[in-house]
């Protein structure tokens, strides 16, 4: 037996270079800032000639479905903010959208007589306004912690902030009334500017992102730094 028969093979260690994968947040600020839009605009009664349920299957799929899937890459990136709020706001327009499906729906459809259906909708405009503010005080400390990121993603999470506190309180007030409420329809504006502070940053980002690209845009410094 020959000395290198006798000794043990080696494995030659194999280095292999991974490349880090792409940004998810442009993809889950675009996914919010389109159902954000679609919503608000129908909350500021710019859709008076359609269903104003056009948010709905977006819900599901690109503000709920999209945003989630952008949370869950997140985690990959080991980015605890974006994980933690595209997570939550994917699953926030998921919930919002079965909650049409399976309470609001069937419970308008069930009252039979209009005082009945003036009751019902009483007791949904307070359930959205409980929803609302639920996700104002997670929405609140988000915006805290934003302001270690950028100056575009702050200013989502603070738009966004207004958004849900002036929605919770105009849900609170509508209590069941036919005729739209007058906060409801400023929520619809602030909305709106939410949807377009979103979609700038969405925007930025993907200009920043793209490898060799001659654009790009500004998202501002921290405050906190």
């Amino acid at each position: 037996m020959s000395v290198s028969e006798d000794q043990a093979v080696q494995p030659s260690a194999t280095i292999v270079n991974l490349q880090p994968p792409a940004d998810p947040a442009p993809l889950g600020l675009a996914a919010f800032a389109l159902t954000t839009f679609l919503l608000s605009a129908k909350n500021a009664n710019w859709m008076t000639h359609s269903t104003g349920a056009s948010f709905l299957g977006y819900a599901f799929a690109y503000g709920g479905l999209a945003q989630l899937l952008a949370g869950m890459w997140e985690f990959r990136n080991r980015n605890v903010f974006g994980a933690t709020a595209f997570s939550t706001y994917g699953a926030f327009w998921i919930g919002l959208g079965l909650w049409v499906r399976l309470v609001a729906g069937p419970s308008a459809a069930a009252a039979k007589t209009p005082l009945a259906l003036v009751a019902t909708n009483a007791a949904l405009n307070k359930d959205l306004g409980w929803i609302l503010l639920a996700f104002f005080i997670f929405n609140t400390y988000m915006l805290l912690m934003s302001t270690q990121i950028n100056l575009a993603v702050f200013g989502v999470f603070l738009t966004l902030g207004l958004t849900e506190i002036i929605l919770s309180v105009g849900n609170f007030l509508l209590a069941g009334t036919a005729t739209t409420s007058g906060i409801i329809q400023i929520g619809g504006y602030v909305g709106l500017v939410t949807a377009l502070v979103a979609w700038y940053a969405s925007f930025a980002l993907v200009s920043r992102g793209m490898a060799g690209g001659k654009l790009r845009f500004p998202v501002g410094e921290p405050l906190i730094r």
